[in-house]
This record gives structure tokens, C-alpha cells and sequence, in this order.
């Protein structure tokens, strides 16, 4: 089965608020056996729309990756987000080899 992943790409324009959603995030992403690959490490923009934070989460599944995303302990982090950062957020199914 393929693995699940967020990439997220985004602007905090509210630091304490962020501290917030991550501290509010903890919990739903361990429901779902999240484990971060990339959180906001040093990077390099070499084509597109660059955002200065880039995270990567993996699931054990694309299924896991999107019920995670729609429960509700991930719901209250997001409102918190939602009003600290703006970005993007997407759930893709990895390339089972």
C-alpha cells in the first residue's frame, strides 16, 4: 500500500498563534501515525512560487493522509492556522515502487 503525504507550503504571519496550531496539531497527527520528513528546514527556491516554511508529513497511507486531514482534532489546529498562516496544503498518495 502507498504512503500518504501533506506537503505543505506556507507564511506564519502570527508566531504565537502558529506555536498554538503546532501544540494543537500534536495530537491528531499521532492518532494518525504521522511522521514530519521536512519541517521548515533550509531550502532553496529554485523555480515557482517560493513560501518561506515547507513541511512534509508521512502517513502509512494515502486513506490515513486524508482522514487525518478531515477528523475533527485536526479541524480545531486548522482554524488556528488558517489565522496565522496562509499557503497551501496537499495530501498525495506516494509512488508505491
Amino acid at each position: 500500500m502507498a504512503k500518504g503525504y501533506w506537503i505543505v507550503n506556507n507564511v506564519v504571519n502570527d508566531a504565537e498563534t502558529y506555536k498554538s496550531y503546532q501544540a494543537a496539531n500534536a495530537a491528531p497527527l499521532a492518532e494518525y501515525g504521522a511522521r514530519f520528513l521536512v519541517r521548515a528546514g533550509t531550502q532553496q527556491a529554485r523555480e515557482g512560487q517560493t513560501f518561506p516554511r515547507s513541511v512534509v508529513i508521512e502517513f502509512a497511507s494515502y486513506d490515513d493522509a486524508i482522514a487525518c486531514y478531515e477528523s475533527k482534532g485536526y479541524a480545531a489546529a486548522k482554524a488556528l492556522r488558517e489565522t496565522a498562516a496562509e499557503g497551501s496544503l496537499i495530501i498525495v498518495e506516494g509512488y508505491d515502487s
